[in-house]
């Protein structure tokens, strides 16, 4: 894990690497090329995790000069592609990096698809003029970008960006931001700096002044269903699961798992343990009081059965308040996710003890772990009369927020508008409401991996919203807070649940086998059975969350100080009177902690930008 920053004739000094320093504080490197009258500047801050020598070092260049790279990921099958390889190779160490740059000069960009891993790439082609930025399927690393006539600045985090091109608001992506709770790639919240998204490359023609870019997707189609059933499934699954814990362990330094008091860590935690040498570390977080989020209790039994050195840390609302601005400006991207306050604690723990860490992220998505996958579901036994006559009852204020999400998406036939309508955290009304600005692009961001992923071959809707937010929001919500936080602390985040060839295979399973109108995750359960006792399996799911639904009642009048301050960015662009509402409304019952916390966030991105940029 690392992090990059490169130009094109735009020079940079160490000065703007520095700010991405968090990210490799073992070693750095600044690096020019030249492609006709444009100069190229790679630079890199690297966290030594597989080969430590200098052979590692980057940027990295070909022996002949003529090929550059700047990588921040693992690439957990680098040893196998280096088996394809020709031997003639003169390889200078056991670095993965060392391992795709060859492999990118002798097959080509296009050959990027076979990179089993995580993330940002940039490959600069000496010989074709060209300059690439790749970024894995699932999007787990980020990677932004800005171009201005003949001028581009890409990094793994938006801070050196806007430190030499100071960005203004982007009051569209606000929009879309309120009404997602994340800004979907290629979108940001600062205009003119872009996200490569999940799955695609940027190609550079540097071939002349004029500098043009093209977007290119690599994403492959999940393949077709298998209908066929199987006894052999369950098994499989397994096998293919361990096998991708197994290469995600693939590290010089040692390796911890984050462990909740979930199936998902615990089955990464058993997997990983059976195939460790000494007691693996792991780790949880926690909230002082009595709260039903509270997982410690849960991951100490869970890490006592496993044998695992169990290490937790609680926290309280006050930690949880003096954190959301030093978050918010961490992730630099706002989020409606509480969950990345823990994760910031959880970090900084993980950190005093290892390098490397181990996830359950990435289960829910693929294996319908959600409720709205099981709405999907219910939709299917309810007559479509019914459907359109129950839609109504979305007039009527509901406290729960699960049952008002599922009841407004009945009744909407359209696939996209319907999924719109189950994520949104903010209404079209209500973001008027709050910033006299109407909502366009959220669609468009949704039908562009509907079309990219083959959504209309997939026999059913529930399947497609999946895929959907599989490679959507996953990862530009929990995936991007769990990088940036992460790697606030140098620490190194992987997700086995996201192994390339696992979510091939799970995505070709029927439905039946991830989800019916019971639950979801089944065949993850299934396999969890032969490695787990029942007590772990059967308890209540939690999730990574926090007690915010109470903090933000019981503490209102606390929100309101930050939010209905005056003369501050956020008075400017949000209407404060609706903004009081809505945290009354909360304060009544009707649950509002997303947006509340979606709002917070906001704030402190707000204030950190300079007035005349608002």
């Amino acid at each position: 894990m690392c992090g990059i920053l490169g130009t094109v004739n735009q020079p940079f000094d160490n000065s703007i690497l520095e700010l991405i320093r968090h990210r490799g504080p073992d070693d750095f490197g600044i690096e020019d090329y030249e492609s006709n009258e444009n100069k190229i500047q790679f630079g890199h801050r690297r966290l030594s995790i597989i080969d430590l020598s200098s052979a590692g070092h980057q940027p990295m260049n070909s022996e002949d000069k003529n090929y550059g790279i700047i990588f921040n990921g693992e690439i957990y099958n680098h040893t196998q592609l280096r088996s394809r390889l020709p031997s003639k190779i003169n390889f200078k160490g056991h670095s993965d990096t060392e391992t795709i740059l060859n492999y990118l000069i002798e097959f080509g960009i296009e050959s990027i698809k076979d990179f089993n891993g995580i993330f940002a790439i940039a490959f600069f082609n000496k010989i074709k003029k060209k300059l690439f930025l790749a970024r894995d399927p699932f999007g787990v690393k980020p990677l932004y970008y800005n171009i201005n006539e003949n001028k581009i600045i890409f990094s793994s985090e938006v801070r050196p960006i806007n430190a030499v091109i100071n960005c203004s608001l982007n009051t569209e992506a606000l929009a879309t931001l309120l009404r997602l709770r994340y800004n979907p790639s290629p979108d940001t919240l600062y205009k003119g700096i872009e996200k490569v998204r999940p799955g695609h490359y940027i190609e550079a023609d540097l071939s002349n002044s004029h500098i043009s870019l093209q977007s290119h997707s690599f994403i492959e189609i999940s393949p077709k269903v298998t209908n066929v059933p199987t006894n052999n499934f369950v098994r499989d699954y397994g096998e293919k699961l361990e096998t991708a814990v197994k290469r995600q362990m693939l590290s010089d330094v040692e390796v911890g798992i984050c462990l909740s008091g979930g199936i998902d860590s615990a089955v990464i935690a058993a997997l990983a343990q059976k195939n460790n040498n000494g007691k693996l570390k792991a780790f949880t977080i926690g909230f002082e009081g009595k709260y039903d989020e509270d997982e410690i209790e849960d991951a100490a039994e869970t890490a006592q059965i496993l044998g695992l050195k169990h290490y937790f840390k609680k926290i309280s609302f006050s930690d949880f308040l003096n954190n959301i601005k030093e978050c918010s400006l961490i992730v630099e991207e706002p989020l409606a996710t509480t969950s990345m306050i823990p994760m910031y604690y959880l970090s900084e723990l993980v950190s005093e003890h290892v390098k490397v860490v181990l996830t359950g992220q990435g289960a829910d998505e693929p294996l319908g772990g959600y409720f709205r996958y099981k709405s999907e579901l219910i939709r299917d036994k309810i007559p479509l009369v019914f459907q359109s006559i129950t839609s109504k009852l979305i007039q009527l204020n509901f406290k729960n927020e699960k049952i008002s999400r599922g009841i407004r998406a009945l009744g909407i036939n359209n696939e996209i508008n319907r999924f719109l309508s189950v994520y949104e955290v903010f209404t079209d009304t209500e973001i008027f409401k709050l910033i006299n600005c109407n909502e366009t692009e959220s669609k468009n961001r949704i039908s562009y991996f509907y079309d990219i992923l083959d959504c209309k071959s997939k026999s059913h809707s529930v399947e497609k919203m999946m895929a959907l937010d599989s490679r959507l929001n996953l990862a530009d919500d929990l995936l991007n807070y769990t990088d940036k936080i992460s790697m606030n602390f140098s620490l190194e985040c992987r997700v086995p649940m996201l192994d390339l060839e696992l979510v091939k295979f799970i995505e070709s399973l029927p439905i039946a086998y991830k989800l019916n109108l019971k639950g979801g995750k089944l065949i993850h359960k299934q396999f969890a059975k032969t490695i787990l006792p029942d007590k772990i399996i059967n308890r209540k799911k939690k999730g990574f969350q926090s007690p915010t639904i109470l903090w933000f009642r019981e503490q209102s009048d606390i929100i309101k100080s930050i939010l209905l301050k005056d003369k501050t960015n956020f008075s400017k662009v949000f209407n404060q009177s609706y903004v009081n509402e809505l945290i009354e409304q909360h304060k009544n019952g009707y649950n509002k902690e997303k947006q509340i916390f979606l709002l917070l966030s906001i704030y402190y991105i707000l204030e950190s930008f300079s007035e005349k940029l608002i």
